[in-house]
Parts: C-alpha cells; sequence; structure tokens
C-alpha cells in the first residue's frame, strides 16, 4: 500500500514514515505543504492507496484541502490527520467524503491499523475520541476564564517549559507566547510563571 503523508511538522512526518517502513506492507511517500502534495497525487507514476492531510498545515483552509486533493484524478483515498481538530471537523470531514479521521493522539500502531483499514476501503473515525468529544464536559472555573490558546499556554507553564518550547510546540511565534502569558497572569491572577503554575496545580487544572 502506497501511503502520502502531507504535514508541515518535521518530526510528525519522520515518525510515521519510520514506524510505517518497519511494517513492511506499507510503502510511504512524505512532504511538508499541501502544494507538494497535490503535486504527487498528479504526477507519482504509482499513485496512492491513501493520502493523510495535516487539518492545521498551512494551505489546507479548513476542509477546502480535503476537497481538493479528492477531486484530483487516481485512485486515492483522503484522510483527515489532526492535533487540534474536534468532533464536529470530524464528522464534516467523513461526511464530506474523508476515508478517515486520525487524531494524532492515536498510537502508533493503531494509527497503522487505522490507515490499512482506510486504504482497503473503509471509512475511519476512533470510537472513543468521537464518543468522549460528543458529551459536553463540566468547564473547569479556571479554564473558564482563559481562551484555549491562553490554556494551552498555561498547561505549558506547567510543565516548565520555556516561552520557546511552547511557541515551538503550539507552531505560534514566541512574542505571541509571551502576549498570551501576560494576559493570563491578569486573568488568572498571578505574578509570574512559577506562581501561575502553581495556581493551575493547586486548582487542578492540569
Amino acid at each position: 500500500m502506497r501511503i502520502l503523508i502531507a504535514d508541515d511538522h518535521d518530526l510528525l512526518r519522520d515518525t510515521l514514515v519510520m514506524f510505517m517502513e518497519t511494517e513492511g506492507s506499507l510503502d510511504p511517500v512524505a512532504v511538508g505543504t499541501l502544494d507538494a502534495a497535490e503535486e504527487a497525487v498528479r504526477t507519482d507514476p504509482e499513485g496512492f492507496d491513501l493520502v493523510l492531510l495535516d487539518f492545521s498545515m498551512p494551505g489546507m483552509n479548513g476542509l477546502s484541502g480535503l476537497d481538493t486533493v479528492r477531486a484530483l484524478p487516481g485512485r486515492h483515498r483522503v484522510a483527515i490527520i489532526s492535533g487540534t481538530a474536534n468532533r464536529e471537523v470530524a464528522e464534516q470531514a467523513l461526511e464530506a467524503g474523508a476515508a478517515g479521521f486520525l487524531p494524532k493522539t492515536l498510537s502508533a500502531k493503531s494509527l497503522v491499523n487505522a490507515i490499512r483499514f482506510m486504504a482497503m476501503g473503509e471509512q475511519y473515525a476512533p470510537l472513543d475520541f468521537m464518543r468522549a468529544s460528543a458529551e459536553p464536559a463540566e468547564v473547569h472555573p479556571l479554564a473558564g476564564k482563559l481562551s484555549q490558546r491562553e490554556l494551552e499556554v498555561l498547561q505549558g507553564l506547567t510543565q516548565g517549559k520555556s516561552n520557546k518550547e511552547i511557541a515551538r510546540d503550539l507552531d505560534i511565534r514566541e512574542p505571541t507566547v509571551k502576549l498570551h502569558v501576560k494576559t493570563l497572569y491578569r486573568k488568572i491572577g498571578a505574578s509570574n510563571r512559577t506562581q501561575a503554575a502553581m495556581i493551575a496545580k493547586e486548582q487542578g487544572l492540569f
């Protein structure tokens, strides 16, 4: 089975390729942009059984990238892989004809099994992800004060990460992280990184 992986995060691409190559029956090709994925689908003489598109990759523009790659000539099926999208996005992708939706939280073995499943013509979405996201979770009082991005930055602080490390993890600029840190300090009543981390941990946020 020939698999095309399109993801702008080098580490994830390399990890997926390495793991697939150990499986024997999978022949992975990796690219870092949507344009490169389109070019590969158009020009690769062997074609692909499955194309994995990162939902947050530049150029995707929501699910329009899915539609674009699905419309290209060839036998390929197209699936979405994401570390940020929610159940609603997953449902929209499946309704739009995606072969499946793969959260990046899946183990490597589960991911490979899902890829084989989709390449054989089936549609895949992890049941626990779809069910868990469907149940409205009670909002933590502290989390309710913060935006999603501020919450992600605060989690990085509780893990002892620097602004540079948080920026890399969230794929945003370091000055943006600094702004989020300053704002979340004000919202939760903290004066520094250590205090912010302590407040989050004491209140059981993470």
